[in-house]
Order: C-alpha cells, then structure tokens, then sequence
C-alpha cells in the first residue's frame, strides 16, 4: 500500500520535472539510476532514500524541501482534487510554458487571467 507522503513526493518530482522540461531518463542520467526507477518513485510504489532525494533535489535544482512543500494538505481528504489537477499534464505544459515568459509578460498574462476570472 502506497504511503499518501511517498505519493506526495513522488507528484512533487514530477511537477518539477515536467516544469523544467525534464524526460524520467535525463532525470535518472543524473542521478546514476535506470529511469522505471525515476518511474516508480513518481508514482509512491517506490520510496525515495534520504541520499536519493538529496541526488533528485540537486538534478532538479530544487531544495530538499520543495518535495515536501504542501505536504499537510496533501495527507488530508482535499489532496486528491490539489493533486489531479496537478497531475494534468496540459496543466504542467500551461505553468512551463507560463514560466519560460519574459516576468513582464507573465504580470500581464496573469492580470488578463485574473479579470477573466472574475468576469466569469
């Protein structure tokens, strides 16, 4: 049975990964693993080593920490709504190609957003 906080980390590399435009084989090429490893640890089959996440984090260029960022609300009844979205993989596409815009025209595509939002 998989444990919701091997779940959660295993999302956040994946997030990351997805967000720098990172395939599970580049991500293993670094760490010194096979990438169905990569795989299982995404998935929480598997549960990443202290060492590992170390190895993980600085690949991504994240810190350790990042992984467990959101972690209480992750464990609770809501996480599973937090999750699929974030999961969606149109969703990482949006929020890369979102990050890899000038911070100016971010603003300006967030603000749009925001109205749209609201008019909605």
């Amino acid at each position: 049975m998989k444990h919701p906080v091997d779940v959660h980390v295993g999302q956040r590399v994946r997030q990351r990964r997805w967000m720098i435009g990172m395939t599970q084989q580049q991500l293993a090429n670094k760490v010194g693993i096979k990438f169905q490893q990569i795989q299982k640890y995404e998935t929480g089959a598997n549960r990443v080593s202290a060492s590992r996440l170390w190895d993980i984090a600085d690949a991504l260029d994240v810190p350790v920490a990042f992984f467990f960022e959101g972690i209480d609300e992750a464990v609770g009844e809501d996480a599973k709504v937090a999750g699929d979205m974030l999961m969606d993989k149109e969703a990482l596409e949006l929020v890369r190609a979102y990050y890899s815009m000038p911070e100016t025209q971010r603003r300006r595509l967030f603000d749009l957003a925001r109205v749209m939002g609201d008019v909605a």
